[in-house]
């Protein structure tokens, strides 16, 4: 089920998430148990297809994210590279 895109893309957080967990030398795999960790049913395959920005995330996935990578919210939205 497709849910929106905008510009093609399904979420505009995933290269803030990347870099993010670059920064804070976490794998994919890591972050995925981390979320997991808050009752996020998330995998690593799931955390790839975010940050390529195709797959949609949940208003809790983006407060978990937030949480987890101990980022404001604003920060996620910001169009960084």
């Amino acid at each position: 089920m497709k849910i929106y895109h905008y510009e093609g893309k399904a979420n505009i957080i995933g290269p803030q998430i990347k870099l993010a967990r670059i920064n804070q030398n976490l794998t994919q795999e890591e972050l995925a148990i981390k979320m997991q960790l808050r009752n996020i049913e998330i995998s690593q395959k799931v955390i790839s297809r975010i940050e390529k920005q195709e797959r949609f995330v949940a208003d809790y996935e983006l407060l978990a994210f937030s949480e987890v990578l101990k980022m404001d919210l604003y920060e996620l939205f910001s169009l960084k590279k």
